[in-house]
């Protein structure tokens, strides 16, 4: 597997991972045709974010994103899943944000929340889906290294 960085031209492929992904999410509502999946991609996600692509074999089977110091998207390619791709684009994205950053996950994805609380982020706030698209409750979640000011676990976080 290889970590690399995102160019224009992977935005087909991490919509089809995005896409995959979610669709693996059975409370998900569907809400977007693939063609304005891609166009999200191309002209926002691509476009503004900071984007690393995993590859096996030459081929992307995950993607991550952040905006500012916020992880908007994290998905692997659901055959991929289990196999370490997640942790990998984790840790690049930790390797870039070392002071702390957080994310967002739906609170009926347990598998992602356990995976998240293995790698140290901590619940700083759950809703009840009303401020997002798919309105499913979700939650904040925050990562800052043990040695930063701050810390989750502590006293108090901001985000």
């Amino acid at each position: 597997m290889r970590i690399r960085k995102a160019t224009a031209a992977d935005s087909l492929r991490c919509a089809e991972v995005h896409t995959l992904a979610r669709q693996s999410m059975r409370y998900l509502p569907p809400l977007h045709a693939s063609a304005e999946v891609l166009t999200w991609m191309r002209d926002v996600v691509m476009a503004r974010q900071r984007v690393w692509v995993a590859e096996t074999g030459g081929r992307i089977v995950g993607y991550a994103a952040l905006g500012g110091g916020l992880l908007t998207n994290l998905y692997v390619e659901p055959g991929y899943q289990r196999r370490g791709v997640g942790t990998a684009l984790l840790a690049w994205v930790k390797a870039a944000v070392p002071g702390g950053f957080s994310l967002w996950t739906f609170q009926p994805n347990l598998d992602a929340i356990r995976f998240y609380e293995r790698h140290g982020f901590r619940i700083v706030r759950e809703t009840d889906g009303s401020a997002n698209e798919e309105r499913v409750p979700d939650q904040l979640m925050h990562w800052q290294p043990d040695n930063s000011p701050g810390r989750v676990g502590g006293e108090s976080v901001e985000c």
